[in-house]
């Protein structure tokens, strides 16, 4: 475990979060696309009790994931820089940290993929690939 600060764009928002390891969850669902606008998004889940905001306030809204089942994206109201998710199908505490908005987080390594049926056809498969959501 190591704990990492971590920040929005704009620097109007910062947070720490304990992580279990470097590494990089690969998320290819298509809200990732929508919202980060490349092929996938970089993050590690976590218990919501490894957050802590340090500075700002983060706004929220909520959209339904795959599951049905609500997902709450927070991120800085200023620059738009999306922190974290909490998605209800995962239970209500644990959330999806933006492990590239940490620092440090460009050298972490990729450990896994979620949503790879929406792997778009000329990614190459960087670590192992799970259809949606890894078995808990």
């Amino acid at each position: 475990m190591s704990t990492h600060t971590g920040s929005c764009h704009c620097g109007q928002t910062n947070w720490e979060a304990t992580i279990p390891d470097k590494s990089h969850i690969l998320c290819h669902c298509d809200t990732c696309k929508y919202l980060g606008g490349g092929s996938y998004s970089l993050n590690q889940i976590i218990p919501k009790s490894d957050l802590k905001i340090t500075k700002g306030n983060l706004k929220a809204y909520t959209y339904k994931g795959d599951s049905g089942k609500s997902v709450n994206c927070y991120y800085c109201p200023n620059c738009t820089s999306h922190a974290y998710h909490h998605q209800e199908a995962m239970g209500p505490d644990t959330i999806v940290i933006r492990t590239v908005l940490l620092n440090g987080g460009k050298e972490f390594k990729p450990a896994a993929e979620i949503f790879g049926k929406a792997k778009m056809a000329w990614e190459p498969t960087s670590a192992t690939t799970h259809d949606t959501m890894p078995p808990s």
